[in-house]
């Protein structure tokens, strides 16, 4: 409704205005044809309504043709052309072109621009200001580095007490040259400010504009960038170096590194002389030749130092990936296709002609954004390393500690790597002046859609491995707490198992991991403006159907849900299934594997356990039965049970498995051979087979020190006749031993089917 009001009380301005102006127009003329008006604004309801009573039908669409056909022009020209791919990129390839043959035809005028500048420079001071600037400008610099020189001297002493304090570890060679070169950065500070304080007062503003691209670019900006160099590469102090480099390579990178931030500077310093002085950069083109020979220079660098760059590139850490030693086999040509590559962007903004372009390759955006992209790969190296170096001790001994160790490992150099990305994307857009918040938080630009893609997924990247890594570091040390290693082989009962956290964070681990990935992919897809409600109807019409047509499924994980409620077993535990027994091995969110102690692997999903022994959980009684002759004393085999019981849980080899000592328990039994002595004790679960094993050592070697035997099953055959044994044949002396045998045989099978205890279960 409002928008119609606005367009009524329009179309009544325009009848109120036009009115007069027509009607005088068809008395001058003879004709009723319209003529344009100018409309104003302000109209009250009581004009728009007589101008309403008062305008005609032609009168209403002469006017409103007239105002579509303005409307319609002024879209066309806010509507930007479209251009294909291929149409774009030959117009960028024809401006380049077109660029370079600029280049060419103006090399004579090459030395004769720079004639120019020099001319103008010299006549704009006359001899005496020439005089008077170089003068100055020297008088400057020698205060300023006398300056510097003084506060040398003053740290002096700090730098000798740091460099006979230095050692070779990572932390002591960080402390002496980071402390050094911050010694060294006071000092060029100091001779910098001093120069600005003593130029200020001993130049004019327009001398002073002259002379500070030379004092920065050509003296300060080198000497910054042999701090620099010196702080890495260490060329005189193998033992301090940070990098991975043999003194050769490093003297090397050391001398040319000074020599490209020379080249770099007088490149600076030339173009915006020239500048100062009348001949632009456009005139002679100067600048192209200057950046190529700094992209010619910095890929020579690479080539010749190759192999020295990749041993930098590889560092020293013994745990290196074959991820690792690609890229440091890859580095040098890495460096030198980022040279080629910042140098065609170069051209390509140059062709452009973009005044606001050409500002930023005037501070040398290009050349922060070479300089980071090449120091990237040496970021990776320095996280591994400090990586390395600081991070905490591996917890407990053996390959399952090993392994958490060299997870936690890539864990932390996974983040560093991402949280290094970021930061040289915030430096390379700092050089660029781009606003990478207000870019991210645009609505019509493509670009901003991009950003706060690649934004989400960073961010979802490194949740997902702090989260990785605190449940890798609590399994760890979960693992390597618990005294059997899931990698040892569990005898028949199993082991002790682990802990609860130990059975429960790799399903935590997984189901997090799972979440995050989910979580954030999906916001990554909606900042790229797609729509992700298909995908979340999806999602619950898939839950539905798991519902419905996976009953089953939705069964087992939900009882595997409450059976690790209910803690009822845990990783490497001994368990009896429906009869299937063997160590837990693995769970998983529908299953769990049993290893039986021979070796098969058996899978039973949640639903179908109906019943769970746990032989694992707490404590385990083992009993032991010894059968010795009718006429043994118990309370002597009561007392030699004792003595072991005591020796062994003073012995450091076995009392720790102990939780209470080995005893008799008097006579069990009588059989045809002899008396059952029973003995007991309580033991960790998996320790019970180890003691058990020694127990009967111990009591075997008592038993022959005090004259007693064990009873031994005997068969006696009444033969009639007996006295005659010796005169029996052969056939007859082999159906005596053949009854003998089925005799003995049949009183095995009748023992064999009396009930007992089995895995040291409690009777």
């Amino acid at each position: 409704m409002f928008h119609l009001t606005r367009l009524l009380m329009a179309l009544f301005s325009i009848v109120l205005l036009s009115g007069p102006v027509l009607a005088q127009h068809s008395t001058t003329t003879g004709t009723s044809t319209p003529a344009p008006v100018t409309i104003p604004e302000d109209l009250t309801p009581d004009q728009v309504d007589d101008l309403v009573a008062r305008m005609s039908d032609d009168q209403v669409r002469a006017i409103l043709l007239e105002r579509l056909d303005a409307v319609a022009a002024k879209q066309a020209e806010a509507t930007p052309t479209r251009r294909g791919l291929i149409q774009a990129t030959t117009e960028t390839f024809n401006s380049m072109i077109a660029s370079w043959l600029d280049v060419i035809r103006k090399i004579p005028v090459l030395i004769s621009a720079q004639v120019e500048a020099f001319s103008n420079f010299g006549n704009t001071f006359g001899a005496n200001g020439l005089m008077t600037l170089f003068g100055f400008t020297f008088l400057a610099l020698a205060i300023g580095y006398a300056a510097e020189k003084l506060v040398g001297l003053w740290t002096r002493r700090w730098v000798h007490v740091i460099d006979g304090d230095a050692s070779s570890d990572l932390r002591g060679a960080v402390t002496f040259l980071f402390k050094r070169f911050i010694f060294e950065f006071l000092g060029l500070l100091v001779f910098y400010y001093t120069l600005v304080f003593v130029g200020r007062r001993l130049l004019d503003e327009q001398q002073i504009a002259q002379a500070a691209p030379f004092v920065f670019f050509l003296i300060w900006f080198p000497r910054l960038g042999a701090a620099i160099s010196r702080f890495i590469l260490a060329p005189n102090q193998h033992r301090l170096r940070l990098v991975n480099v043999d003194d050769h390579w490093a003297k090397y990178l050391h001398r040319n590194l000074i020599g490209l931030f020379l080249l770099i500077g007088f490149t600076m310093f030339i173009l915006d002389f020239n500048a100062l002085n009348g001949v632009p950069p456009g005139e002679s083109r100067l600048g192209f030749w200057l950046n190529t020979a700094i992209h010619i220079y910095v890929g020579l660098i690479a080539w010749r130092a190759r192999d020295g760059l990749s041993d930098m590139m590889r560092g020293s850490d013994p745990d290196r990936t074959k991820f690792d030693e690609e890229v440091a086999r890859l580095y040098p040509y890495f460096a030198i296709g980022v040279s080629a590559g910042i140098w065609l962007l170069v051209e390509y903004l140059a062709a452009q002609r973009n005044p606001a372009v050409f500002a930023l390759l005037a501070h040398g955006a290009h050349f922060i954004t070479m300089f980071w992209l090449l120091i990237a790969p040496a970021l990776d190296t320095l996280i591994r390393g400090l990586v390395r170096h600081l991070q905490p001790p591996m917890l407990g001994d053996g390959p399952v500690a090993e392994r958490a160790y060299k997870s936690t490992k890539r864990s932390y150099i996974r983040i560093g790597r991402v949280l290094a990305g970021i930061f040289v994307i915030l430096m390379i857009a700092d050089a660029w002046d781009l606003d990478l918040q207000q870019v991210a938080g645009g609505r019509s630009d493509a670009g901003s859609e991009v950003i706060q893609f690649f934004i989400i997924i960073a961010i979802g990247y490194i949740l997902n491995e702090i989260v990785s890594l605190w449940i890798n570091r609590r399994l760890a040390k979960e693992q390597t707490a618990a005294e059997q290693s899931p990698d040892e082989e569990a005898g028949e009962g199993g082991g002790s198992g682990g802990s609860r956290l130990a059975t429960v964070l790799p399903l935590l681990r997984v189901t997090a991991q799972v979440a995050i990935a989910v979580i954030f992919a999906l916001l990554a897809l909606g900042a790229l403006g797609l729509d992700i409600t298909p995908l979340l109807a999806g999602a619950g019409i898939l839950g539905l159907a798991i519902g419905f047509g996976a009953q089953k499924l939705v069964s087992d994980i939900v009882g595997g849900i409450f059976f690790l409620i209910d803690d009822a077993f845990r990783v490497g535990e001994y368990v009896d299934v429906g009869g299937t027994t063997g160590t837990v091995e693995k769970i998983s969110i529908r299953s769990m594997q049993l290893r039986h102690h021979r070796g098969p692997v058996h899978t039973i999903p949640y639903g179908e356990i109906q019943k769970l022994t746990n032989y694992s959980r707490d404590w385990v009684i083992m009993k032991l039965k010894f059968t010795v002759p009718f006429d043994t004393d118990p309370n002597k085999v009561k007392k030699i049970f004792k003595k072991i019981g005591a020796e062994m849980m003073e012995d450091e080899t076995h009392k720790d498995g102990f939780l209470q000592p080995f005893k008799s328990q008097g006579v069990f039994d009588f059989d045809d051979v002899g008396m059952i002595i029973r003995g007991k004790f309580m033991a960790k679960p998996g320790k019970q087979f180890t003691l058990r094993k020694e127990i009967f050592n111990r009591v075997k070697a008592a038993f022959k020190e005090n004259g007693i035997d064990f009873a031994r099953r005997e068969v006696r055959v009444a033969i009639p006749g007996l006295e005659d044994a010796d005169h029996l044949s052969d056939e007859q002396k082999a159906a005596i031993g053949a009854a003998a045998g089925e005799a003995a045989n049949q009183q095995a099978e009748q023992q064999a089917q009396k009930p007992g205890s089995a895995h040291g279960a409690p009777e």
